[in-house]
């Protein structure tokens, strides 16, 4: 007979209580609030931020903001530098140089969005595919991705639209492929980490399918280098289409781009430098506010980043 003096436990006495099992739960993501915030205390981001605002609005309300047609042809006032009347002077035949780069920054932006979101589905997809299956099918879409980066990427660019031709849509098409394998590289070296964690595991034990599987446990948690390099590629997309468009292979002319002005004041660089500094400015600024806000985006969404940047900014 057991008792309390032989160390034992009364008959009646309950077992022992398990602790509950809690199901494994992802690890911890950025929200929406700590990324604003830690954005806000980046001055570089909030001047990036401050220039695409303003690239925004001129792509939305371009013609509203321009003080003249794009299009407007005055040979009387060719080649006329900065005034008052036109604040970044006129080209050869006539037309307001700040017009034309207003109503420019719609078609680089429209370009740059359509194309990098043409390479953000497709190679998000490649890359889900590619890391979560593994094996055969892993080896299949990298080694496709890997016969796409041998090319240079503006050659390849200049290649697929040999093939399309030159226009617009065609550049956005070629521009979106030619970025596809960087976001399927990334996707897929994410997922390959993100497929063995517990609460991926625990979800398939369950008989979560692999749909639900990517849709609800892999993709969410592979999202910050993705949204990083989304900001990068815009960039770098501005930069291609104003490549090609100088090239003589994307917008066509009437149309403004800034790299078909860079073209056309390639011409009158001693005499009329304003033709070509000004939408080259354009250029520059743009590429360099989605680099830094790039930049803030990759400290932001990184906890650890972010906790040295906190410290960095606390007094000692």
């Amino acid at each position: 007979m057991t008792g309390p003096e032989s160390g034992g436990l009364p008959a009646d006495a309950p077992g022992p209580v398990e602790a509950p099992v809690e199901a494994p739960v992802a690890a911890p993501r950025s929200t929406t609030r700590e990324v604003v915030r830690a954005l806000l205390q980046h001055k570089l981001a909030l001047f990036g931020l401050v220039v695409l605002a303003l690239l925004v609005l001129a792509a939305v309300l371009g013609g509203a903001l321009a003080p003249y047609g794009e299009n407007d042809v005055s040979v009387v006032d060719r080649l006329q530098p900065p005034s008052a009347a036109h604040p970044f002077g006129t080209d050869e035949l006539g037309r307001d140089v700040l017009s034309r780069v207003v109503v420019a920054a719609r078609i680089s932006l429209v370009v740059s969005l359509v194309s990098v979101g043409i390479a953000l589905a497709l190679g998000v997809t490649l890359g889900l595919v590619a890391g979560y299956y593994g094996r055969w099918v892993d080896d299949v879409v990298m080694r496709l991705m890997d016969m796409l980066f041998a090319f240079p990427a503006i050659l390849l660019a200049i290649a697929i639209l040999a093939v399309l031709g030159p226009g617009v849509v065609n550049v956005m098409i070629a521009i979106g492929i030619v970025y596809t394998p960087i976001f399927a590289r990334i996707t897929r070296a994410s997922v390959l980490t993100v497929r063995e964690e517990v609460y991926v595991r625990a979800a398939r034990s369950l008989g979560a399918g692999d749909l639900r599987l990517l849709r609800l446990h892999v993709l969410p948690n592979v999202l910050a280098p993705i949204i990083v390099q989304t900001s990068l590629s815009l960039a770098f997309a501005i930069l291609s289409e104003a490549a090609l468009s100088f090239l003589g292979l994307g917008v066509q002319p009437p149309d403004p781009s800034w790299g078909r002005m860079l073209l056309e004041g390639r011409g009158f660089v001693q005499q009329a430098w304003w033709m070509g500094v000004f939408p080259g400015a354009a250029i520059f600024l743009t590429v360099l506010s989605f680099n830094v806000v790039g930049d803030a985006l990759r400290d932001a969404l990184d906890p650890r980043q972010r906790s040295a940047m906190e410290a960095r900014g606390k007094p000692a």
